[in-house]
């Protein structure tokens, strides 16, 4: 009998343990079909005496929340007079309900509104894991908003990004996570625009503030295009393949590429396009939960091409990369193009940057935070 004791009780505390059961959500969403769900739950014996059965009550009580975070549920969405049908399991939170709406409706997660009197403002909390409202299966909601029109420039009532990661997040080990970046592999297929070149090293580039001011308004497109972008690509193309990945829609990524005339220039070739939705929400104990893009989803789909190793990618944001700190460059913003556009030289002194790691066995070994010093150190080295 003390054995049995001394098992059920470590059952109990593995129910209790979060990295044994992470807050895991497994969303997809399908057009409006009358789907069925099935729910599964883990049941519990009752033991022989009292104190067994008040503790076998509790190992089900524990299995049972455990199991609503893993539960799949059936969402109807209304919109524009239709009926959408978000099929939702475990974890995710607010924000990735409404990646999901955005696949089939094409309303951007910013622009979504989502209404259900029964959990009042709770919707509107893009950090709030579902299983935490919580949400019921059959459940009726409505969603107000518009599909995006077709402007390259972001509108500026939408709120800026601001990025307080001055320190690095050492959440990459977290079960959780590794369970979300699972999933999302899983999900979301990368359409390569040109083939992968073996031996080459991958560039990673983000497009707003990055490539581009998406805040300014211009006549042209190309007046808000950061300095040097084509010469850059077409010097760095020798040695890097060269993927773009935006935290926005692919529509708009297609548009502002294609207006900037990245994508079918002759001189270099895109080698893919990597929306928003491959982003992952990441769950930090100290930052709470938060959208990055995570380098593995490429790493897993192209091994036999790319690694930690032979990646780098340039972002303004230092959130983005948090995931994979070593393979990331904080890149200075570029903002109020009209003012900057003739004294910004920061791709010119990137590229040299990237020229000189290329021949390196391992970028991920690097400090990139360092790199101005490294290209100044390696022009010492040639001057003397």
């Amino acid at each position: 009998m003390a054995q049995l004791k001394s098992m059920v009780i470590q059952r109990i505390e593995l129910i209790h343990d979060p990295f044994l059961f992470p807050l895991s959500f497994c969303v997809w969403v399908s057009y409006m079909e009358g789907t069925c769900i099935d729910f599964h739950r883990d049941s519990f014996g009752v033991f022989g005496s009292v104190s067994e059965k008040k503790m076998g009550k509790e190992m089900a009580a524990g299995a049972a929340s455990s199991s609503v975070t893993q539960e799949e549920l059936t969402l109807m969405v209304k919109w524009s007079g239709k009926k959408y049908t978000v099929r939702v399991c475990g974890d995710d939170s607010v924000a990735e309900l409404k990646r999901r709406i955005f696949q089939v409706t094409n309303v951007l997660p910013k622009r979504q509104k989502l209404l259900y009197r029964k959990i009042k403002n709770k919707l509107a909390d893009d950090s709030l894991l579902l299983s935490q409202i919580p949400l019921k299966s059959s459940l009726k909601m409505t969603m107000i908003g518009t599909v995006e029109d077709d402007l390259i420039v972001d509108p500026v009532e939408t709120p800026e990004v601001i990025d307080d990661f001055d320190e690095a997040v050492d959440i990459k080990d977290k079960e959780v996570n590794k369970q979300k970046m699972k999933r999302r592999i899983d999900q979301y297929k990368i359409e390569l625009k040109t083939p992968c070149r073996k031996g080459k090293k991958l560039l990673v580039l983000d497009i707003d503030y990055t490539l581009f001011d998406h805040r300014s308004t211009a006549e042209n497109p190309l007046q808000l295009m950061r300095p040097y972008l084509h010469e850059s690509l077409t010097v760095a193309y020798a040695e890097y393949d060269i993927m773009i990945w935006s935290a926005t829609s692919m529509k708009r990524i297609e548009l502002k590429m294609g207006q900037l005339g990245v994508l079918n220039n002759p001189n270099y070739k895109i080698t893919a396009l990597l929306d928003h939705l491959a982003m992952t929400a990441v769950q930090s104990d100290t930052r709470g939960i938060f959208n990055c893009k995570r380098l593995g989803l490429i790493w897993a789909q192209f091994p036999e091409f790319y690694s930690s190793k032979n990646t780098i990618m340039f972002d303004d944001l230092r959130r983005n990369f948090v995931m994979n700190p070593q393979n990331g460059l904080t890149i200075k913003p570029f903002r109020k193009a009209h003012a900057n556009r003739d004294t910004d030289q920061e791709l010119v002194k990137l590229t040299q940057y990237l020229l000189a790691i290329a021949d390196l066995d391992d970028l991920s070994a690097l400090d990139h935070s360092n790199w101005q010093f490294f290209t100044e150190n390696m022009h010492d080295r040639s001057d003397g």
